[in-house]
């Protein structure tokens, strides 16, 4: 199995997959689907170096995230999807 280690201040994300259904039952296409805002962090960079000093990441592996729509890059890595996305695109953790 290959892995991911990202580097400096990027998080590689395990999307929450899109709901399927509306709390009605109606199912939801995949075209119409919302692209998910909502993950976890699979790994995290050791984070940044900014005019000499190391700034640490704030999240961690296992936490749930909040990011932007558009945020990240996707890849996939033994047919799973991820996003890699710098920790500044990161909203907010979940807890």
């Amino acid at each position: 199995m290959a892995s991911i280690k990202p580097l400096s201040d990027r998080v590689l994300v395990r999307p929450v997959e899109a709901e399927e259904k509306t709390s009605s039952g109606i199912i939801i296409p995949d075209t119409a689907k919302e692209k998910p805002q909502r993950g976890t962090v699979v790994e995290a960079g050791p984070g940044k170096v900014e005019n000499g000093t190391k700034i640490d990441m704030s999240v961690k592996k296992g936490d749930e995230i909040l990011y932007g729509k558009y945020s990240g890059t996707e890849v996939t890595l033994d047919g799973e999807e991820y996003l890699i996305m710098r920790e500044s695109d990161i909203l907010g953790i979940v807890s």
